[in-house]
């Protein structure tokens, strides 16, 4: 979709500020060529984007696409010129920046301009970042650049064929729909996360996976889970860094949902009942962190890979299995009450039984307490249902460790809650 930013003012021809911009890509593009000395430099490179430019606004449709073709000779001469000089080497980069260049003239000059902003930012940081991501690709082992192949056709190539739209599962008995985009979602948070702390704990070491719990927890706790339980599996002497992750998961999901009532009740009269408990699990997680996890310890962490697509794809389908049997339970149960629903849905995600609690609650469809009751009830049933996936893990202590601390820390809410209603 084009564009819709208008860069010029009353009386000011667009086309000419969309040239003038466009040259000033191509000088942009052309800084790091300069300054590494080669062939083509600022100059080449602006003319280079202005020609495409002048090409495009005036609706010369055959000269653009021969100014491209004489682009791309000029660039196989800047080629073969590399290999008769002294270094006698085959560079690409100059001759592909270009017709980069080209590019971007002629998508400014076409009325897209933040498309072409972009792509001139990302290739100049690509040209000033070459010795970094050289040593960065040098610097990977087999495993790991297998892991990011399977990584990207999780995310870019599986993730995409999945239908829009909710499945229903075949047949009359379940009689319910599974939105498998939301599910693959979850294993691509899973596989996400995994490479996050796989890079955290390298540079830290077992220190590293505790904070990945909290800072994953943000975006799903419950595909933390599964990332720890890899983890131990891989290497048992960070069982107890792994136990802080997945209550600092916790933690970082209670923190989300006390965002979530604030953020969304706050002009219709804030709902401050939740504050307390919310803030207890969150105290409370923090705190069974710290004491769990001996930060003094020097943990040596050898992991071999940043995930296991095995383990990914496991946990994937027990998630599924979580989002068919609450599908199936709410089903049954119909409208019989919200706190089934809250605890049902709190089993996939807490953050949208409390976005709902919080909508009724805005209104005026229940009261205070209410409210307060299915979002805690989410919550709990999200910090209970990260406990049980750790049941089936290879480590019998890691998960008992797990669901005491969870139920420690719920026992402390719910002691609260029944105080705040006597």
């Amino acid at each position: 979709m084009q564009s819709s930013i208008q860069l010029a003012a009353p009386g000011i021809d667009e086309g000419i500020l969309r040239i003038l911009l466009a040259g000033a890509l191509g000088m942009f593009l052309g800084l790091e060529r300069e300054w590494s000395q080669k062939s083509a430099g600022i100059r080449t490179f602006a003319l280079v984007s202005l020609l495409a430019a002048v090409f495009t606004v005036t609706e010369r449709d055959t000269l653009l696409v021969l100014g491209g073709v004489l682009v791309i000779v000029q660039g196989i001469l800047l080629a073969v010129q590399g290999l008769q000089a002294e270094e006698q080497t085959l560079s690409l980069t100059t001759s592909v920046s270009l017709l980069v260049a080209y590019g971007v003239g002629a998508v400014v000059a076409a009325g897209y301009i933040l498309e072409g902003v972009t792509v001139a930012v990302l290739s100049s940081l690509l040209l000033v970042l070459k010795r970094e991501l050289h040593s960065f690709a040098w610097g990977l082992s087999k495993q790991e650049l297998r892991s990011g192949t399977e990584f990207a056709i999780l995310a870019f190539v599986i993730y995409p064929l999945l239908p829009t739209d909710p499945v229903r599962i075949p047949g009359d008995i379940l009689s319910v729909t599974i939105e498998l985009r939301v599910v693959w979602l979850m294993v691509v948070f899973v596989a996400g996360i995994g490479f996050v702390n796989y890079a955290i704990v390298q540079t830290y070491g077992g220190r590293g996976i505790a904070v990945t719990g909290f800072f994953g927890g943000l975006a799903s706790s419950t595909a933390v889970v599964g990332t720890m339980i890899d983890h131990v599996r891989q290497q048992p002497a960070a069982s107890s860094y792994a136990v802080a992750a997945i209550l600092l998961a916790d933690a970082a999901m209670a923190l989300r949902n006390l965002l979530i009532t604030v953020v969304f009740t706050i002009e219709s009269g804030l709902l401050l009942t939740p504050l307390v408990p919310l803030g207890a699990v969150i105290v409370g997680s923090v705190a069974v962190a710290a004491y769990t996890a001996d930060w003094s310890e020097e943990v040596e962490m050898d992991l071999t890979s940043p995930f296991s697509l095995r383990g990914v794809l496991a946990f994937g389908g027990v998630f599924l299995l979580v989002v068919v049997v609450g599908s199936v339970a709410s089903a049954r149960f119909g409208t019989a009450g919200l706190y089934v629903t809250s605890v049902l849905s709190g089993l996939v995600s807490s953050a949208g039984a409390t976005t709902s609690a919080v909508l009724l609650y805005r209104g005026g469809a229940i009261d205070e307490t209410t409210a307060m009751l299915a979002i805690l009830l989410a919550t709990a049933a999200s910090i209970a249902v990260k406990a049980a996936m750790t049941a089936p893990g290879p480590d019998r202590s890691f998960a008992g460790r797990v669901a005491i601390w969870s139920t420690v820390v719920l026992g402390g809410a719910s002691a609260l809650v029944v105080a705040m209603l006597a």
